[in-house]
């Protein structure tokens, strides 16, 4: 736990910026929203270490100047007749200095304006502070969900742009429910947002829940994704109790679980399709929340144990593989897993922190 706060600490950038993973060929000089907000809630939980909660104020602090230095561009877009193309709009993720990147990426996802907004509501209530620029940046954001929410967009894997995915619908419902809780909206936009979790909601129990009663990867499909999970824990659009929330996390340890790892989904061919570190942290999230520790702490377990001799935590391991034939291809393509990656550490100091584990 010391190693992961000093993995996350020592990578962060001057402006705040959480980077994605500090080495790997891809994601190298780039923070996204979605990461970075689950990096800065595993690193807020732990306020008793040095640093920690200036440098989790930091990373909103830069969210804030990244997001409210696109006002004009959110309303230039709501002004627009017709819907935007996915080209027009904000992208995932921002070189550290706060800027759109030049590279090509699959940018238009809306999950990680959600998972900020609720990470800075969590934040803020945890430790009273105040991020400079965040009551712009809360209102921005908040129109921007509201306006787009209902359009298919890429999902937390940077895939399948003609969808609708459920765990992208699940943060911003969170996202929308933090704006309003944080009580910085004007009473139109406080509003609108409150007509869009509704209309979340009903359209997940209409199309997102399969007939098992769990739910999908994306509207209307079947197929099962771990990043569901986070429409249970943390996000609560299902409570751990309920029959959809409970039947998901049982769906979802029974076909991607396997000895303590958790893959992505079934059809995952990324690098072969292994297991990822950040997921088995997820899923023992949900597993503590619900009481159940002792399943929670074996995920804890894993993780710890797949880090490298000098405690660094990959993206995923390669040693279970969906699709072992596809390895090789992202290895000439990227080079190998990225290691480390901060949102698995991220999230083992989320998942130590359900438990009560302390340095």
């Amino acid at each position: 736990m010391t190693r992961s706060l000093e993995v996350i600490r020592g990578h962060q950038a001057p402006t705040g910026a959480y980077p994605a993973s500090p080495t790997f060929s891809a994601y190298r000089g780039y923070s996204w929203l979605r990461d970075g907000a689950f990096i800065a809630e595993g690193v807020s939980r732990h306020g008793d270490a040095e640093g920690a909660v200036e440098g989790a104020t930091a990373f909103h602090a830069w969210c804030a100047r990244v997001v409210g230095d696109r006002a004009g561009q959110v309303e230039a877009l709501i002004a627009r007749p017709g819907a935007p193309s996915p080209a027009e709009m904000l992208p995932t993720r921002f070189t550290l200095d706060g800027l759109d990147g030049t590279d090509e990426w699959w940018d238009f996802q809306l999950d990680g304006y959600g998972t900020w907004l609720w990470a800075l509501a969590e934040h803020t209530a945890r430790h009273g502070v105040t991020v400079p620029g965040a009551d712009k940046a809360v209102r921005v954001a908040a129109r921007y969900l509201t306006a787009f929410w209902h359009l298919p967009c890429y999902d937390w894997w940077e895939e399948h742009l003609d969808r609708r995915h459920v765990a992208t619908l699940g943060a911003v419902h969170a996202g929308l429910r933090a704006a309003v809780r944080l009580g910085v909206l004007p009473a139109a936009d406080a509003e609108a947002a409150r007509r869009a979790i509704s209309a979340i909601a009903e359209l997940i129990a209409a199309e997102g829940v399969a007939p098992a009663g769990h739910l999908r990867k994306w509207l209307g499909g079947d197929a099962v994704d771990a990043s569901v999970l986070s429409c249970v824990v943390p996000f609560g659009l299902y409570a751990p109790d309920h029959p959809v929330g409970a039947a998901t996390v049982a769906e979802i340890e029974r076909r991607l679980a396997v000895g303590g790892g958790v893959h992505r989904y079934l059809e995952d061919t990324f690098y072969g399709g292994g297991r990822w570190v950040l997921l088995a942290g997820l899923l023992g999230w949900n597993h503590a929340r619900a009481g159940r520790r002792e399943e929670a702490a074996r995920y804890l377990e894993w993780m710890a144990a797949q880090a490298t001799p000098s405690g660094d935590l990959p993206e995923q391991v390669s040693d279970v593989l969906l699709a072992p034939e596809r390895l090789q291809e992202w290895v000439d393509r990227w080079g190998p897993v990225a290691t480390p990656l901060l949102w698995s550490h991220g999230m083992y100091l989320i998942l130590a922190d359900e438990l009560g584990v302390r340095p």
